[in-house]
Parts: C-alpha cells; structure tokens; sequence
C-alpha cells in the first residue's frame, strides 16, 4: 500500500506538534546551591612549650643502718615503717665487753699518769734519765688514745639514727650476732621530705629545643623554666610544683637520653621513692604559636595532618600540616597554616577542595572568653 504525500505531510505535523507540547511541560533542573561552612579566623598567640618526660622518684636521702662494734642485739627501739629523728637510738648491741675494756683502760692512764708525774720532778734532780721520762710521758698518752677508743667502743653499742627519715623494715631481730664491716645493713633510713624526680629526655629532643631557641623560633621560659610540675601514675597532677636542679653533663650511651633532675616538696608522704610519674617542664615560649581547634584538623589515609581553608576567593583550599602537639582542644601548627587563614570547622563533609563556599563564624569553637566549649557529640551533631 502507497500513502498519498498529502497524509504523509499531515502525520509529520502532528507528530511534531506533540513533541513540542511535551518539551514545554517539562521544567529545567534548579541551578545547584552554594554550599555554607563554618570558619575559624586563625590569629597568632602566645604558647607556653613545655615537655613531659617519664621519670621516677628516689629518696632525698639514704642512708643504711650498720653496726661499727660487734655484738649481740639486746633490743630493737623503734616501729618498722615509722619516722624516726637523727640520733633517736635504734638498737641496742650488748654493752658488756666494752664496758670493762673501758674500765682497763681508765686504769692504765691513771696508772701511766702517776707514772709520768713522778719522772716529772725525779728528771730536774737527775734522778732518772730523760729517756725514761719520755717514754712514760709517751705511755701516758697512748693510754689517753687507748681510753677514748674504748669510750668510741662503748658509744657504738647504741645503734644511732644517721639521718631523719622514715626506716623500713629490720633485718635483724633481739638475739641476733651483729659486727663491724658486715655487708647487710640493719635497716634503711630514706628521706621523703623533699623527694627528687629524676626523668630522662632524649638527646634529639634536647637539640631540636636548642635550635628552635637559637633561630628565635622560642623564646626562653625564663625563671619558669626551672619550675617542674608531676603528673602521677593515675593521671592525677602532683599539688605541689617542683624545681630543677641540674641536668647531668653526659649522655647515657645506651639510650641516647640524658637525666634531669628535679626536687618536690613531699610533706604528706605522697610520693614515694620508685613510683613512674611525668614530668612537666616548660621548654620556652612562642610568641606567635598558630593554634588550630581540633573540629579543623583531620587526617589523611597515610596519617597525616590536613585542613581545608577558605581562601580570598571564597574557594576551599587543602593545606598539609605539620602539627607537633595538643592544647587542650587545639593543635600547635608550626607549617601548613598561617595568621588570617579561614579554617573551616563546619560543614567539612559537604565540601571538597576547589568549591566555592559561603563563610559563616563557627559555631562548634569555643571563643576566647566564652564560659564552656560544647563537648564533641554536640559539635559533630551540629556540623551535620
């Protein structure tokens, strides 16, 4: 069958008409939305650098309790674990022999005395010679010497407190046989009050520091420098603060670290010697630290620090960072980002670098002098 070009004609045209009723029905897609963030206006400030290091504690001072005569123990006078007072008797070793060694040798002087007395007036009448007269005058004195050992001896059967302090635990008990030079000490004395803190820093550490203060990049803490606080094994900080004392002058070889010192005040008996605590010092001061809020700071997949920035353009920026360590809910940038730089803290998951945003202030940022920052679960909430 052959359709006439008259019907071919009309039943294009009306084809046509209807596609382009169709056309106009339809609308065109809305024009895609500005995305908004949240900045942060980075501003330089003032940051306090300080190290902890781990350490432990050690006594103030030590001393080991050991018998100078020998001898049984007749008594033991005093508590284990108790204070005791330099002086204050701890034992008591068994005074006999060295009583009537004493007694022999307050004989012999005065015996050796009357003696050399006599030679005194026989020498001017030439009646002895004057070597006999030296030899009793020598006697004489060798019995002195003889008598204040013996009284020395006598003394040392009353096992004295070298040191004050708190005594541990007696490795001996009454009946026990006791002598001069024996290598067990009776007891141990150790001041607690003050305690020093010795903690280790590496030796990288120590000339990073060095540098940074050398270029201007810190400045020195000054007196502050010396001043030390403790953190505890349970988290908790030590309530008193302490001050270093020196550093040592060599390098352990095998750790590559070197020892600080520091001493606490430890009146309440907190501390005790060998407990692990840090050490907080303060290293210096930079005057122009960048502190970025944590809700800006993220990490890429290999670990590394990034943030994105609103730059003039009103365009997102991707910055690599290198960010050392924590303040409180910030991070302390030392490359990556600068003073003026627009942080973004808000709306970090509806962005990607290269878009333009709009700029609002943060909200989820605690401002300088504002009474308390909202806690993370609220911040995270109101980025979604």
């Amino acid at each position: 069958m052959h359709f006439k070009p008259a019907v071919t004609a009309l039943v294009s045209a009306v084809a046509l008409a209807t596609l382009l009723s169709g056309c106009k029905k339809e609308e065109a897609p809305p024009a895609a939305q500005t995305p908004q963030v949240g900045v942060v206006t980075l501003q330089p400030q003032a940051f306090t650098l300080t190290s902890e290091l781990p350490g432990r504690t050690s006594a103030y001072r030590v001393a080991e309790v050991r018998p100078q005569v020998n001898g049984i123990i007749l008594k033991r006078l005093f508590k284990e674990g108790s204070d005791v007072k330099e002086g204050q008797q701890l034992y008591q070793i068994d005074p006999a022999v060295y009583e009537a060694n004493l007694g022999n040798a307050q004989a012999n002087l005065q015996a050796t005395r009357s003696l050399a007395g006599r030679y005194k007036q026989l020498i001017d009448e030439q009646a002895v010679s004057k070597q006999e007269y030296d030899d009793a005058n020598a006697k004489r004195l060798q019995a002195e010497a003889t008598l204040k050992s013996a009284q020395i001896d006598l003394r040392y059967t009353k096992v004295l407190a070298p040191i004050s302090g708190r005594i541990g635990r007696s490795a001996v008990t009454e009946g026990a046989l006791v002598s001069n030079g024996q290598s067990s000490a009776l007891a141990t004395i150790q001041q607690l009050d003050p305690i020093y803190v010795d903690v280790t820093q590496s030796t990288a550490e120590l000339l990073k520091l060095r540098r940074d203060l050398e270029s201007g990049q810190l400045q020195k803490a000054g007196e502050n420098a010396a001043k030390v606080q403790l953190i505890l094994e349970d988290g908790s900080t030590f309530a008193r603060e302490g001050r270093l004392e020196f550093s040592e002058v060599s390098v352990d070889e095998s750790t590559g670290s070197v020892t600080l010192r520091a001493v606490f005040p430890n009146p309440d008996h907190t501390l005790l010697p060998g407990m692990f605590v840090h050490a907080r010092l303060q290293a210096g001061v930079n005057a122009n630290a960048i502190l970025a809020p944590q809700q800006g700071v993220t990490r890429d997949l290999k670990g590394a620090a990034t943030a994105l920035v609103v730059n003039q353009d009103n365009k997102v920026e991707l910055r690599q960072l290198k960010a050392t360590r924590t303040l409180g809910n910030e991070w302390l940038v030392e490359d990556g980002l600068k003073a003026g730089d627009r942080l973004i803290t808000e709306g970090l998951q509806y962005v990607r670098p290269g878009a333009e945003v709009k700029v609002s202030e943060a909200t989820n940022v605690k401002k300088p002098g504002s009474p308390d920052q909202p806690n993370s679960a609220k911040a995270d909430a109101k980025a979604e």
